[in-house]
């Protein structure tokens, strides 16, 4: 099931290189400094020219969405995100959410991630990001339209797949996504996962640099991150991971705290799945932000028959799964390669092919108002709006 790594470079990236070149201060060779600016908007110009707008899809304050196609073959669909520029990216054109995604969109190209065809800037300084177009909305609102949309084990297994391979690859290519959750799983028109934006993706090559704790919606967050640690892995993904396969089972939210305070996700956590101790999580009360709890009030860790109970419909095999993802110590924690060795995708019934899945349609408007946020923006009412907030300055 390992599929085999690609990188995508488009004439953006010489565009963009051009463009910085450019912006140099130069002090003797102001002819040179010209040509390349002059290179880097012809570069742009060409760009531009090869895609015809059509009906706006989304608008909001950070972006415009339009549905567009080539020139040179009409078929060929895409969506144009056109990011405005604000007083918040005055110094530097672009905001590090923008930079975020861009740099690890042209770096990641996979079956199961949204595809960048290429970057051009207009002569107002505004950026657009050309992308797949993605026209059966998120995975989101195939979970809650209960009446209409009706799924069985088949498709959890296909979408949870797809998923996986997904993050494998991210973190093949040593990026955290940061921020899985079903509204960030757009829906190809055949059928494809495709997971979306990376506004608050990192590199995590270099194990001794800090990062923030501060990141991924609530709902999606592990504990580690709850008590503040700055040196993590691949598993707080893999945790976000579960929480999405635990929803499309359930329907609803697993770990959801209304409202949401860090002390009340922690106490979900705590409840749905146990207590963490150091007993269960060795090393955990060395965390910052790690809170003692009396003897008297540790929750003991679910029993794999309480868990059979809550999930009864993936069966013991899938149960199994879920919960090396919502391991409580994120070491012992399934790896996404594990995950895609487990024994359940071997299991009856097999995944759905792609024609069978479920289908809502409609959704090109819905691609367009999550395309229109800023990278790492959640919607109203699902979540937290916390992940925002970060230092982006600090690019960490």
């Amino acid at each position: 099931m390992v599929e085999t790594k690609t990188s995508s470079h488009s004439t953006s990236m010489k565009t963009a290189k051009l463009k910085a070149a450019a912006a140099v201060p130069t002090v003797n060779k102001p002819t040179a400094s010209s040509a390349a600016t002059n290179i880097a908007e012809q570069l742009d110009d060409q760009e531009r020219k090869k895609y015809v707008k059509g009906a706006k899809l989304g608008s909001g304050q950070y972006a415009d969405v339009f549905s567009a196609h080539l020139i040179s073959d009409p078929k060929k669909l895409v969506a144009i995100k056109k990011i405005k520029v604000g007083p918040e990216v005055a110094e530097f054109g672009i905001s590090y959410d923008s930079l975020r995604e861009i740099k690890f969109l042209q770096e990641l190209a996979h079956p199961n991630i949204i595809r960048l065809y290429s970057v051009f800037s207009t002569k107002n300084q505004n950026l657009n990001l050309v992308l797949e177009q993605l026209p059966q909305g998120d995975l989101l609102k195939l979970i809650q339209d209960v009446n209409d949309i009706h799924y069985g084990l088949s498709d959890i297994k296909a979408w949870m797949l797809m998923l996986s391979r997904a993050i494998w690859f991210c973190h093949e290519n040593y990026v955290l996504h940061r921020d899985i959750k079903p509204n960030n799983l757009l829906i190809a028109a055949n059928g494809e996962i495709k997971l979306a934006d990376f506004g608050l993706a990192r590199s995590f090559a270099d194990p001794y640099v800090p990062m923030t704790y501060n990141t991924i919606t609530k709902w999606y967050r592990p504990p580690e991150l709850y008590y503040q640690a700055q040196f993590y892995s691949g598993a707080v993904d893999i945790w976000s991971t579960g929480a999405v396969f635990a929803e499309l089972v359930l329907r609803k939210p697993f770990l959801a705290a209304i409202p949401d305070t860090d002390l009340n996700m922690i106490g979900i956590i705590c409840r749905n799945i146990g207590t963490p101790t150091e007993n269960n999580w060795p090393g955990v009360s060395k965390l910052r932000g790690y809170i003692p709890v009396e003897k008297a009030d540790v929750i003991p860790e679910k029993t794999r028959g309480e868990w059979e109970a809550t999930f009864r419909t993936i069966g013991p095999v899938g149960v199994d799964l879920l919960m090396k993802m919502f391991a409580l110590d994120p070491r012992k924690r399934y790896t996404a390669k594990q995950i895609l060795g487990h024994d359940w995708w071997q299991t009856e019934p097999r995944a759905s092919r792609l024609e069978d899945l479920p289908k809502k349609g409609g959704g090109l408007e819905a691609m367009g108002e999550e395309l229109k946020r800023r990278g790492g923006e959640l919607p109203n009412g699902r979540g937290d709006k916390v992940a925002r907030k970060i230092d982006f300055g600090s690019m960490r």
